[in-house]
């Protein structure tokens, strides 16, 4: 365009009105845009590249590229050039931006060349976006459910971290076996992100959530049409894992038509959705867990025998809580500073009191409950420490039950009270009587004298 030209088309009402309008576009997308000319000097910055920068599109414009910011882990400098001489693009790659002010910016860019009106090359546009955060929160998940992340020091314990650490850089599947509230969600993490796919999806899929219709069309998807209420075609969770891990919780409460198919990824790695006769191919990692003997389930006839050992190529055994006691002082240390940090409290821990009342019960609800029990106390515990009155009444030794309930010697009172006290205890005759302070024998005689069933 000659100056003469520039000079019309810049006067032009129509053709300034244009103008102006793709400066608001560009200046109102939230990735950063910057174009640059042959020898890498910077020729447009729009205002999310400063905000991302942190240099004013002033001060970028008709400066080199490499005076803004470096990149960490490849020459962006050499790579712009490859792009401008070669006329190739650059898709969706990670890089770290090193600024002037010493800090770092982890973004997402892509690049294209740029060329003249005669078709030669005159430079390159860089897109990029922030991910900064996103990847802090990954690495952050990652530290969070590495195997060091489990917590315990018992010598059960130590055998499963060994035993997750060798198994996670595998893609051997894995089935983990243990109570309710054992840790076995903790374990399929861990095994994820300590595994060469921790980049990708952990997908989790509760078995005994859904009915098997529905469970079918969750794990393989459904094509449209292929049942009432299928209005469109929809991924399946085994297609959202792919290049990660699936967590397959409650295998046992699986249908047989599922465990068929199931047992057919595990052999093929490869499924119909719901409806389809299309073939899908996934590469994904199945970790299973179950709170049922599925040994017995096999010799029931309720579990196939062939799947269950594609399930069981390593098996984890997670112990209930109340066989390694030695492990509630460190969880219960954990909890108080997870519940400092969550609730911005500073309580240093349980009393003496508090930590012997911990360790004698018995935790039918496993580490779950304990961690229940810890926050349950942090929302009653005014003081420095919690004492056993900051804990639920299941714990109170019976001593500590009776003085607070103090059975009343009027029988209407005693009825009520007891009344009560189950109530509290969700109808659990064994946890009410621990809260009176009296025997499950004496507790069911006084249910029988006053008529409650």
């Amino acid at each position: 365009m000659s100056p003469e030209e520039k000079v019309v088309y810049l006067s032009d009402p129509v053709c300034l009105e244009r103008r102006l309008k793709l400066e608001a576009i560009f200046n109102s997308v939230s990735d950063g845009i910057l174009s640059v000319d042959g020898d890498l000097r910077v020729t447009s910055f729009n205002r999310a590249a400063e905000r991302i920068v942190g240099v004013a599109a002033a001060d970028a414009v008709g400066s080199a590229l490499s005076d803004l910011f470096q990149t960490r882990g490849h020459d962006l400098s050499c790579v712009l050039n490859e792009v401008i001489r070669e006329g190739r693009r650059i898709e969706e790659q990670e890089a770290t931006l090193a600024l002037r002010d010493g800090s770092e910016r982890w973004i997402i860019l892509n690049a294209d060349p740029l060329t003249d009106v005669e078709g030669e090359p005159a430079g390159a546009v860089l897109v990029f976006r922030d991910i900064s955060e996103i990847r802090q929160l990954r690495e952050e998940l990652k530290g969070r459910y590495r195997f060091h992340a489990l917590v315990g020091k018992s010598r059960r314990m130590r055998e499963i971290y060994e035993l997750v650490e060798q198994t996670a850089a595998t893609n051997a599947t894995v089935l983990i076996e243990g109570e309710s509230g054992a840790g076995k969600e903790l374990v399929a993490h861990a095994i994820h992100y300590s595994s060469p796919r921790a980049d990708g999806p952990f997908v989790k899929v509760n078995c005994s959530a859904l009915p098997e219709t529905l469970l079918e069309s969750e794990l393989f998807g459904h094509v449209k049409g292929a049942y009432t209420g299928a209005i469109s075609d929809r991924m399946g969770r085994f297609e959202a894992a792919d290049g990660g891990t699936i967590f397959l919780d409650e295998i046992g409460d699986v249908s047989p038509l599922v465990q068929l198919k199931l047992l057919r990824v595990l052999q093929e790695r490869e499924f119909e959705r719901v409806g389809s006769r299309k073939t899908v191919r996934v590469d994904v990692r199945v970790v299973a867990a179950t709170n049922r003997d599925l040994k017995q389930l096999v010799r029931e006839g309720r579990f196939r025998e062939d799947l269950y050992y594609r399930l069981r190529v390593v098996p984890v055994a997670l112990p209930p809580l109340r066989e390694r006691k030695d492990d509630i002082p460190m969880l219960v240390a954990h909890f108080v500073e997870k519940f400092n940090k969550e609730m911005d409290r500073h309580l240093l821990g349980p009393t003496e009191e508090a930590t012997a009342a911990v360790l004698d019960y018995t935790w039918p609800g496993n580490v779950r409950e304990l961690e229940n029990a810890v926050e349950h106390a942090f929302v009653r515990c005014r003081g420095s420490r919690f004492g056993v009155e900051d804990l639920p009444q299941e714990l109170w030794p019976v001593e500590k039950a009776a003085e607070r309930l103090s059975i009343p010697d009027d029988p209407g009172q005693e009825k009520a009270l007891i009344l009560q006290v189950l109530e509290e205890a969700g109808g659990n005759r064994t946890k009410a009587a621990r809260m009176l302070g009296m025997s499950r024998t004496t507790l069911w005689k006084r249910l029988n004298a006053y008529g409650i069933s």
